[in-house]
């Protein structure tokens, strides 16, 4: 099963909810971060890092000799990567995304594969309380914009087995509704939004349900710090039809927990008990969405 813990907007615990899952999972799973412009799971589940590997993008590279200005190219790139400016083909690899149209369209075979760097896909393990489990991430090269095909090849190194019989795989999304977030959530069996009772969070979890609402998979709510604003998370999810599946109360201690780069289920007690639910919530949705699909 694949389990996406998102967000609609940044701070709101995400990854303090991913990591208390990963403390209390009692299966064999892969962590994954998939928030590549801003990974920091690994600073509370501090994994080994077995292998640290560039990612690259396939970008055209312009042979001036055989090109004859035709404009072919140009015409197709829709995020002009390719321009014609006089007598001259300009490529610009930043703004490539990749696609490989060019390449194909080039009649004289002025254009050939290239690469620019990305960032980097870290892999490795950790120890969990159900023993060494897998550990994946992403780094996004400092400048660079496209995160979408780094995250498509970190997800390339999941097991390619059936998921019912491989580990469980917990995503810690980007946030926002992004193109980024969207791509982390798109294969999960349910995905899990944590917000907190303040407007702001309020306003980004509307903005979360119905960006992923749409997907299909079934939704869940993590109210992160309650107790520090009002009803009107409460209220809007009772209005929605999406279920509340934990409440972790603002609290002193969990704040200096997270502040020492603890797991807050492992530092306290009361919050593993709510983990605990949160991880049967998920599973019992999970299993009935991946139960209808294949009825």
């Amino acid at each position: 099963m694949i389990y996406a813990i998102a967000s609609g907007k940044g701070g709101t615990g995400k990854t303090t909810v991913t990591a208390s899952l990963a403390a209390v999972w009692d299966r064999p799973f892969i962590a994954v971060d998939l928030d590549v412009e801003e990974p920091n799971l690994h600073l509370f589940l501090r994994p080994q890092i077995e292998s640290e590997t560039p990612a690259m993008l396939e970008v055209p590279v312009l042979d001036p000799e055989r090109c004859v200005l035709c404009g072919q190219c140009a015409d197709f790139c829709r995020y002009k990567a390719l321009s014609v400016m006089g007598k001259k083909l300009l490529v610009f690899p930043e703004m490539c995304h990749g696609c490989g149209g060019c390449l194909e369209l080039c009649p004289e075979g002025a254009l050939s594969p290239g690469g620019r760097e990305l960032g980097h896909v870290l892999s490795g393990y950790f120890d969990a309380d159900c023993g060494r489990q897998g550990f994946l991430m992403g780094r996004l090269r400092v400048g660079e914009a496209m995160s979408p095909p780094l995250m498509r090849q970190v997800k390339a190194r999941l097991p390619k087995q059936p998921m019912a019989s491989g580990p469980d795989i917990l995503i810690d999304s980007p946030p926002g509704v992004s193109c980024p977030a969207v791509n982390a959530v798109m294969d999960a069996d349910c995905v899990v939004l944590v917000t907190e009772p303040t407007p702001f969070g309020l306003h980004d979890l509307k903005l979360a349900v119905e960006a992923f609402g749409p997907l299909g998979m079934p939704l869940g709510v993590v109210i992160n710090r309650a107790g520090i604003g009002g009803d009107g998370v409460r209220d809007y999810c009772r209005e929605a039809g999406v279920p509340i599946w934990a409440e972790i109360p603002f609290s002193r201690e969990a704040a200096g927990a997270y502040a020492r780069g603890e797991i807050v289920a492992r530092a306290l007690p009361r919050v593993r008990e709510t983990v605990l639910s949160l991880m049967a919530a998920m599973r019992a949705a999970a299993e009935a969405y991946r139960e209808a699909r294949h009825a």
